[in-house]
């Protein structure tokens, strides 16, 4: 019996190889691309790290297939190791470039730094994989060994001892992060997507220490102090209450009624101190002034109550018809991918008018996701229960763990691009060439790209892809939908400027929709961050 899992474990394996070989292909490109654009010390290391992390990734597709990885990781994917592991360097190597080129040397040494985060992370998940792994895989322990080498030969050539400590700062909060949410929330993430999510967050963190242990009076955005106190303040917020309710029992109403006076005292006592100590000013009066400081923000706010709203009658309705039908009823992909229609008539008008309302709206939207699904996960009365009914009829297999993440993914996928984007080093606003289509990354790769892969796909396809459920109907028509999108934003929006880089975006935007038809990882996370690294370059 022992053979035969065995057998059976090596055979599904093989199987599972030809579509994570076309992805390696497909995210080995886009790193050569932005190599042969930048062509410095910190693309050789991301070349470097995109081949070991290529050879260690089957290590750790082999740990989950036998069990022996030392949390429990979401299953029916692979571990997603190497695309996960260059969006953090490349996304540095191109911002500091891009910094670079316009003569602001805060933020390219600020690049540096997330590039040499972000393949230091990725380090320490490929030394982790092949410490665990039975018998030790010598050739991959080699090859690790020397691009480990080379990176850390680079970082002490061109880090000062200040940015080193940053960067070991961030190492060491996520591998408590780690150790603490993946225990505690089993299922939830790949290893390629905790990489992102938790080298993400412990970032946010250090540099809100590091920012709030060195104010200065008038330096600094107070949006960006706005996002990062948020981010920090909703994952405390969770692992305060986690560890609460270990000893006492969530569902109660005592305990709902300490969930919402604790909530109170942490956000204006804790939060709302702590943001006015970066701005100089009260929070709440700021925000309701950022908030209704122009008609036009006035009338967008409008407009997205309303789309808020027909949102939340989706849900209604669509619970209303599996109560009239059937208690199995679940929400097709079709329906599912409405919301992805209304986050597009939500983003793409914020973007044209008024990207700095959008960037505090989507911050504030997170916060609010993210509270919910606490009321949610821990069942908070009153709306508790009501919550786990209404929301698990548009489930899917990616939320197999405790918590339902697909509709914050959604929300990070379309506001990363807009949050990551070097405003600094854009001084009119907007980057030349391609790069002028960075805030629309979002909208392009899953607000357009695959909610049009999605829907014509399942309806409309027949030739499937090598390996997968997606068809070549539903790509083709994803990558032409999306220049039909690039035109439109050139229509209407003023700022943008390609200056002939059309064989670029359409290079990038084939890329993107090719690898969303052969990655297992969460699409609406990954897939907007590659173009953004693609359209920086």
């Amino acid at each position: 019996l022992q053979r035969f899992c065995k057998l059976e474990a090596g055979q599904a394996g093989i199987m599972l190889n030809k579509p994570v070989l076309v992805e390696s292909l497909l995210v080995f490109t886009m790193v050569l691309s932005v190599h042969a654009v930048v062509w410095d010390r910190f693309s050789w290391c991301a070349v470097a790290l995109a081949v070991q992390a290529f050879y260690v990734q089957f290590k750790w597709d082999r740990l989950l297939q036998l069990g022996g990885a030392v949390f429990q990781f979401r299953g029916a994917a692979n571990s997603g190791l190497l695309p996960a592991s260059m969006v953090i360097p490349l996304l540095g190597v191109v911002m500091k470039e891009r910094c670079r080129a316009a003569g602001i040397v805060y933020f390219e040494r600020f690049g540096i730094v997330v590039a040499s985060t972000g393949m230091l992370l990725a380090l320490f998940l490929s030394v982790l994989a092949v410490g665990i792994t039975k018998p030790v895989p010598t050739n991959t322990c080699i090859l690790t060994g020397i691009s480990g080498s080379v990176i850390i030969y680079t970082m002490k050539h061109s880090l000062t001892v200040s940015e080193v400590i940053e960067v070991l700062e961030v190492l060491l909060i996520f591998v408590y992060l780690s150790m603490i949410l993946l225990y505690l929330l089993p299922r939830c993430f790949t290893p390629g997507e905790a990489l992102l999510v938790l080298g993400g967050v412990s970032f946010v963190l250090n540099q809100l220490i590091k920012r709030s242990l060195n104010v200065i009076k008038g330096r600094g955005d107070p949006i960006d102090f706005f996002l990062l106190v948020a981010v920090v303040g909703v994952v405390l917020l969770g692992l305060f209450f986690t560890v609460l309710f270990i000893f006492m029992d969530s569902g109660t109403w005592i305990s709902s009624m300490f969930f919402h006076m604790m909530t109170a005292v942490l956000g204006l006592g804790v939060i709302m101190p702590w943001l006015y100590r970066l701005i100089h000013r009260n929070p709440l009066f700021w925000l309701f002034q950022f908030l209704f400081q122009t008609q036009t923000r006035l009338y967008l706010l409008l407009y997205w109550t309303f789309l808020a709203a027909s949102a939340c009658g989706v849900v209604f309705y669509q619970n209303t018809k599996r109560s009239s039908e059937s208690k199995k009823h679940q929400a097709s992909t079709i329906t599912r991918k409405y919301f992805h229609f209304i986050v597009v008539a939500t983003y793409v008008p914020g973007l044209i008018y008024d990207r700095q309302l959008l960037y505090v709206a989507a911050v504030l939207c997170l916060a609010v996701f993210i509270f919910l699904e606490y009321v949610r996960y821990f069942r908070i009365k009153p709306f508790g229960q009501t919550l786990r009914h209404l929301l698990s009829l548009f489930l899917d297999e990616r939320d197999s763990g405790p918590l339902i993440l697909t509709h914050i993914y959604l929300l990070l996928g379309m506001s990363l691009p807009v949050w990551l984007f070097p405003r600094s080093c854009a001084p009119k606003g907007t980057l030349p060439g391609a790069g002028a289509l960075v805030p629309y990354s979002g909208v392009l790769a899953v607000g357009v790209g695959d909610t049009i892969a999605s829907v014509f796909g399942s309806t409309m396809g027949e030739i499937k892809w090598p390996g997968t459920k997606k068809t070549f109907e539903g790509t083709m028509t994803a990558i032409f939908a999306q220049i039909i999108a690039v035109a439109l934003i050139l229509i209407f929006d003023s700022s943008v400027n390609l200056n002939s880089s059309y064989a670029w975006i359409l290079a990038s935007v084939s890329l993107v929709s090719l690898l969303e038809a052969y990655t297992t990882q969460i699409d609406n996370l990954l897939l907007p961050l590659y173009l953004q690294i693609m359209l920086m370059a």
